[in-house]
């Protein structure tokens, strides 16, 4: 394998070096790599850590996701749906922990239409003055462009790998979708959202190049907010139980683990220094002594401590044995306040979006 060059920020890494990266096994060039991303971090994002309450307000979903336990053909999960009331407690509760934002998050739910959560990104703004980022999946730009008006700040939508075939094989469109996500995520853009997306490192067919083009991708959209978190197998799903495995295979396969996603995460920091990065529950699930922590020293600003209330938190299993699912809102919050002292930074306070420079784009 080639040597990796230096790294410096003065311009984007190309292709070739983010696959040089990717590829690294050397202890001594990837701790210059995690140094890096965390100065760059501090350099433009600060050192304080930001905390999102998330709020996953519904399990239903009316896709067939090869990956996720909440696909709809899995008929082994409960389903729930949490009430306008539910969500506004969960509101205040964020409020009365310190928290700048909500975040309301869902599977791809016909029942929460846009009358419904425009309605509730109504009640949540003027009852707190919390940012609001959202994370409903595929909507259509009139259903997006009414809760922008409602006052939503953020949307989340992750294009999970740029790889297209890869692409179309894990994630079925639905009958009449006419917008992929790279076209939804540039209309939220030109809407006026905070656009974040992200990608799952070691999904079955996943190559180095692939997730090479990933990180030029987040640059190329300029996105506020970058998730990237690692693949964990849902055994009720196709991939999940193996049955698909033969058909998508490939000799360059990308390990889901742990070292995979800090190195995609400082790589994202180096090509998006602005970008709001989070450690992920999914990263904290494979580690759960210290994955928050090693993210948020290798690139990662922010972190999501759940507000789901505790009969419907385990019921959201897009992968199994979420970490922190038996914690209460309070306890989750204050473990992730501990955490982020014990590495020498401090709470970020209000929303935390992002200090917006255009990127310039090589």
């Amino acid at each position: 394998m080639m040597m990796c060059k230096p790294i410096s920020i003065q311009e984007p890494l190309t292709r070739d070096e983010l696959l040089d990266w990717l590829r690294e096994e050397d202890e001594a060039r990837l701790s210059q790599l995690w140094a890096r991303a965390d100065a760059v971090r501090a350099e433009n994002v600060g050192d304080q850590v930001h905390l999102r309450g998330l709020v996953e307000i519904s399990n239903h979903c009316r896709r067939r996701c090869m990956y996720c336990g909440l696909r709809s053909e899995n008929r082994r999960i409960t389903r729930y749906r949490m009430t306008l009331g539910e969500v506004l407690a969960c509101a205040h509760r964020a409020v009365a922990l310190g928290y700048g934002t909500l975040v309301l998050q869902g599977g791809e739910d016909a029942e929460l239409n846009v009358e419904f959560i425009a309605d509730m990104v109504h009640q949540i703004k003027q009852e707190t003055g919390l940012a609001v980022t959202l994370s409903l999946g595929e909507r259509a730009p009139e259903e997006l462009a009414a809760w922008k008006s409602a006052g939503a700040d953020r949307y989340l939508l992750r294009f999970e790998t740029s790889d297209k075939d890869l692409y179309r094989m894990i994630h079925p469109a639905r009958p009449g979708q006419t917008l992929e996500r790279i076209e939804l995520l540039r209309s939220l853009q030109r809407l006026g959202y905070e656009a974040g997306s992200g990608i799952m490192v070691g999904i079955p067919g996943q190559t180095y190049e692939s997730v090479a083009d990933d990180i030029l991708l987040f640059r190329e959209l300029d996105l506020d907010m970058i998730g990237i978190g690692p693949y964990i197998p849902h055994p009720h799903t196709p991939l999940g139980s193996g049955e698909w495995r033969r058909d998508i295979d490939r000799a360059d396969q990308v390990p889901g683990s742990e070292r995979m996603v800090y190195k995609a995460i400082a790589l994202a920091r180096l090509m998006c220094p602005q970008a709001n990065i989070p450690a992920t529950t999914a990263l904290a699930t494979i580690n759960r002594r210290n994955g928050r922590e090693l993210g948020l020293m290798r690139g990662a600003n922010v972190v999501m401590p759940n507000l789901t209330p505790p009969k419907y938190r385990a019921l959201y299993e897009i992968y199994p044995d979420k970490a922190c699912v038996n914690e209460t809102a309070e306890e989750c919050g204050g473990c992730l306040r501990r955490r982020i002292q014990s590495i020498g930074r401090s709470v970020g306070m209000g929303p935390g979006g992002r200090n917006r420079r255009r990127v310039e784009v090589s």
